[in-house]
């Protein structure tokens, strides 16, 4: 898919080690809950299939050269993972290290979870050479079942002996549940006549309607900023990226954002909100935004990216909350999935969002590398080309544009299709 760029920034490769001073690794551990037979390895790699749950690597490990400013944001579901109340702690200070995350289990609502997540810690703590307390722990994977500390003890060694400089696409793919593709980007950009970089990760497919944040998330970057300035980045940032992404309306229980900066660039250290901020901020957003627009695209059986672009609100929020009501709709992920150009799905999702605007004075079209029509005006459907929608919806990215005619404020929401395949992949998830 196209990257999207705003702003004076230039893409780079190298994820999360493309920001200077960053390692990174990932190991198969055995985490696996399904062995495979013989017959499914052996199809896997006829047809050079992403590597299954038994064969793909588990285990990552995300280690900075020095100490960083360091800041996150969670899910606000009721039932957190255990990983997340150790991170909170770790990172209270605004300082960490170093990323320890594993894919396959959640670490969630289990009795021994929080002690399970310490153990993360410290058995990392231990090779690395530095406290247990400069370590952000994620996990992701199924939720109630225990975490076998086990396979993450004896794979330690081999995680933190094999850290490199180029490492980034093996710890992508030790997040990576039901994703079909890896999702990283990097930047550079400047500061303080400084050139600096930012770089990140993502892994999330299903299971994805964030509240605050998103699926794992983490970026990484040389630029030097305080934690405040850094927290406050990012909780903007997730606001109007990660939290503008739905794919099936569930909000996860292990969501988690979280950035650490080491300054080894050599800007100034950004401490106030002035120009050098405001580039880092254009920086992270671009990083989030396209995160996003992946994690969108990859949705658990998604053929198509959906994006929905709010214009002419009232304000930034009720922009949000209507773009947020049409992405999150299966009449309409449904329907883009059939190609079937039914506005009224479209106006069905306008009228129970939960904001206050005039139906009588929206207007929409529907546009894609296919071509643009109008579907309706002022809260009314309109003739349209049955043709013509078809070539629109035939494309694998389709916008729906809404325009409120009520103001000047504007929002984007990313969604995607809802598919056969979304229900095949979590009918039998667990096994």
């Amino acid at each position: 898919m196209n990257l999207k760029k705003i702003g004076n920034i230039k893409f780079v490769d190298g994820g999360v080690c493309a920001a200077k001073g960053f390692k990174a690794n990932g190991i198969q551990c055995g985490l696996a809950h399904k062995p495979l037979t013989s017959t499914e390895e052996n199809s896997a790699a006829a047809n050079n299939a992403l590597p299954s749950a038994k064969k793909k690597n588990d285990l990552a490990l995300i280690v900075a050269d020095n100490e960083c400013t360091a800041a996150a944001v969670y899910t606000t579901n009721k039932v957190k993972g255990a990983p997340i109340i150790v991170t909170k702690e770790h990172i209270a200070d605004g300082k960490a290290k170093a990323v320890i995350v594993n894919s396959v289990n959640a670490n969630t609502c289990n009795p021994d979870g929080i002690e399970k997540a310490n153990k993360m810690c410290e058995l990392a703590a231990a090779e690395l050479g530095f406290a247990p307390e400069d370590i952000i722990v994620a996990s992701t994977g199924v939720i109630g079942q225990v975490l076998p500390i086990e396979p993450i003890a004896n794979g330690m060694k081999e995680l933190a002996e094999g850290l490199t400089y180029d490492g980034n696409s093996r710890a992508l793919e030790a997040i990576m549940t039901t994703d079909t593709q890896p999702k990283e980007i990097a930047v550079e950009f400047e500061m303080d006549g400084k050139m600096c970089t930012m770089g990140g990760m993502l892994k999330g497919s299903g299971m994805i309607h964030p509240n605050m944040a998103t699926t794992l998330t983490f970026i990484t970057t040389d630029a030097a900023i305080s934690a405040e300035m850094l927290q406050r980045a990012l909780s903007d940032c997730v606001k109007v990226t990660l939290n503008m992404a739905s794919v099936d309306g569930d909000t996860s229980t292990n969501d988690m954002v979280c950035v650490m900066a080491s300054g080894t660039a050599g800007n100034k250290e950004v401490v106030t909100e002035d120009g050098d901020y405001e580039s880092f901020a254009n920086a992270l957003y671009n990083i989030m935004l396209n995160l996003a627009r992946m994690m969108a695209r990859d949705g658990e059986g998604a053929t198509k990216l959906i994006e929905c672009v709010v214009n002419g609100a009232a304000s930034a929020r009720t922009a949000q909350i209507v773009a947020k009501s049409v992405i999150c709709s299966s009449l309409l992920k449904s329907m883009i999935f059939g190609e079937d150009a039914n506005a009224g799905r479209i106006y069905c999702a306008l009228g129970y969002a939960d904001a206050d605007f005039d139906i009588s004075k929206v207007d929409v079209d529907m546009a894609s590398a296919g071509g643009t029509i109008a579907l309706g005006r002022k809260g009314c459907v309109v003739d349209f080309s049955e043709e013509t929608a078809k070539s629109v919806l035939a494309e694998d990215e389709i916008q729906i544009l809404i325009n409120l005619g009520e103001g000047n404020a504007a929002a984007v929401a990313w969604g995607c299709d809802l598919t056969y395949d979304y229900v095949k992949i979590n009918g039998d998830y667990r096994s």
